[in-house]
């Protein structure tokens, strides 16, 4: 059997920037073990899975250890993937997901996807993630993710996780999220994701589900520009638009090959 296979740099706009995605278009279902290999085998974050059924594209994402309810990197690695390579004619993308109907609009080379809205709730910190922090949050939030809110960017950029604590907890789907005002954008986050191959994921956007709204919220503006402060750093375009979330950004394509499992 012979798959092709395209490796794509999310929310940036130069390669080896931004989250790297594989990408496998597909005819039929392949059984999830071999999905699961495939995506071991690529050694990245995500691997984004599609068929395109003419109307719409049923899209799943897999991590090495699991199929995820929600990935915004792999969504737009595979956006990128359909109109760059593909010749994918329409301006509008509907991909059919664990998580409902997605759309993503494609204007001037931005990719906007429409993601639903996370609101994150007060919460406390588990003992065993406090005990990983090097810097602990002055603010504590749960959705999906945890979402750990403190003074400054610099200290988002400073902030170190003790693994050998911070893997004794499950979070599967999610992860943890740091976040900031930002000095030359509205916020700046990171993402870390415990008992994971990846322990920070270099750019996450599903986690802006619940980080639009709650700096929407925090800094009265709808609109807004933020950066990830991973070593790989991504730049996302995000609005609020109360039930859902606008994550856009741009792509380029690393790589393109070709998977022979005979």
């Amino acid at each position: 059997m012979k798959l092709e296979l395209y490796q794509i740099d999310s929310f940036t706009e130069e390669v080896f920037r931004g989250n790297p995605a594989c990408v496998v278009p597909l005819k039929n279902w392949l059984p999830d073990e071999i999905l699961f290999k495939i995506t071991r085998e690529n050694a990245v974050a995500e691997t984004a899975f599609f068929i395109d059924n003419g109307d719409t594209i049923h899209l799943r994402w897999f991590t090495p250890e699991i199929e995820m309810d929600l990935c915004g990197h792999a969504t737009l690695a595979t956006a990128h993937c359909l109109v760059k390579h593909l010749n994918y004619q329409k301006s509008r993308i509907i991909f059919e997901t664990l998580v409902g109907e997605l759309t993503v609009d494609i204007k001037d080379g931005v990719y906007y996807m429409d993601f639903p809205s996370r609101l994150a709730q007060p919460s406390t910190l588990p003992d065993v993630i406090k005990r990983s922090l090097n810097i602990q949050p002055k603010e504590v939030f749960k959705s999906r993710d945890y979402v750990l809110v403190y003074e400054s960017e610099e200290e988002i950029k400073n902030i170190t996780i003790e693994r050998s604590i911070f893997d004794l907890i499950n979070l599967d789907p999610g992860g943890v999220v740091v976040t900031a005002a930002g000095t030359d954008s509205d916020f700046v986050s990171r993402y870390f994701t415990p008992q994971s191959t990846i322990l920070e994921d270099p750019v996450t956007g599903s986690a802006y589900c619940s980080l639009i709204p709650f700096w929407a919220s925090r800094l009265g503006n709808d609109t807004l520009f933020s950066r990830q402060l991973s070593e790989r750093e991504g730049q996302l375009y995000c609005e609020n638009k109360k039930e859902r979330v606008i994550v856009a950004g741009k792509a380029r394509t690393y790589s393109q090959g070709l998977i022979w499992t005979e």
